[in-house]
């Protein structure tokens, strides 16, 4: 393998860097990215979700890191890696491969349920949104869309979790504008309507606590490290 292209900081993204590195492989990652694995830290989405973050030692760090759009051109395709600010994270990037028309999101999508937010990494509702959005105007109709976790996607699935992304942050705004507390929001179940697709047992991001990523995130808490991606 000659590059790794990492898609957020997190470490069952990240975890293998050392041994691809000490392979012989060029890590690549945004700034911020490589920024966070340095510092280590908490992920969380500002309520029940909360993993410790350990810094890693410094061979698991990106040896090429960017701030915006970084190409690869290997094997007569271009991986075309994009930084998404305040998505997932404030170190994300999607991966591009125009000639496979194949599309890597990391965890701005996802398969399992309801997606986790990294709120106490600078990660958004509205970046997730938008970055969904941007892909879907980008990639053709029968493009390839590679989840972070779960089985390999197409653009009409895309689009359902957009509208899903959408919906519940509506739901959620308008309790806000009505003067809803949180506590209000989970036991009115607002978003009861999305819970059976998306909230199964056990689920890792269950109903109520992406009730509380929403409401953290509309609310503006959404933290940065270093400078204001541009």
């Amino acid at each position: 393998m000659r590059y790794v292209i990492n898609t957020h900081y997190h470490y069952d993204h990240t975890g293998g860097n050392l041994s691809f590195a000490q392979a012989g492989a060029t890590v690549i990652g945004p700034d911020n990215l490589r920024a966070r694995l340095m510092t280590g830290g908490t992920a969380g989405n500002g309520g029940s979700i909360s993993h410790e973050m350990k810094p890693v030692e410094p061979g698991a760090l990106p040896q090429v890191s960017f701030d915006h759009v970084l190409t690869v051109h290997v094997n007569g395709e271009d991986a075309r890696a994009v930084h998404y600010p305040n998505a997932h994270t404030d170190g994300d990037a999607i991966v591009f491969f125009p000639h496979a028309s194949v599309v890597a999101m990391g965890d701005i999508y996802v398969r399992y349920g309801f997606p986790f937010i990294d709120i106490n990494a600078g990660g958004s509702v509205q970046g997730m949104i938008a970055a969904c959005e941007d892909v879907l105007k980008i990639v053709p109709a029968d493009a390839k869309i590679v989840p972070g976790h779960g089985e390999l996607s197409n653009v009409a699935e895309l689009r359902t979790y957009v509208k899903m992304l959408q919906d519940t942050s509506a739901a959620v705004a308008g309790a806000l504008k009505s003067g809803k507390t949180l506590a209000q929001m989970k036991s009115a179940r607002i978003l009861g309507a999305w819970s059976e697709r998306y909230s199964p047992p056990k689920a890792f991001v269950d109903t109520d606590a992406f009730t509380e990523t929403l409401y953290n995130s509309l609310r503006g808490h959404t933290a940065r490290h270093g400078p204001v991606p541009r």
